[in-house]
């Protein structure tokens, strides 16, 4: 359980600065977020 509380910390703290340096709210982080999600599937299934 330690380990997994420590990948969620280190998340976390990884998508502020994500989020502080990008200069985005929280709204546009999950839109970027979604988008980015679109466009991978898209190319794993043009891929395969």
């Amino acid at each position: 359980m330690k380990l997994i509380k420590r990948i969620i910390k280190g998340h976390k703290i990884l998508i502020k600065w994500y989020q502080e340096k990008l200069k985005l709210s929280d709204y546009q982080l999950l839109w970027l977020v979604f988008f980015k999600g679109v466009i991978i599937t898209i190319i794993f299934y043009k891929l395969l």
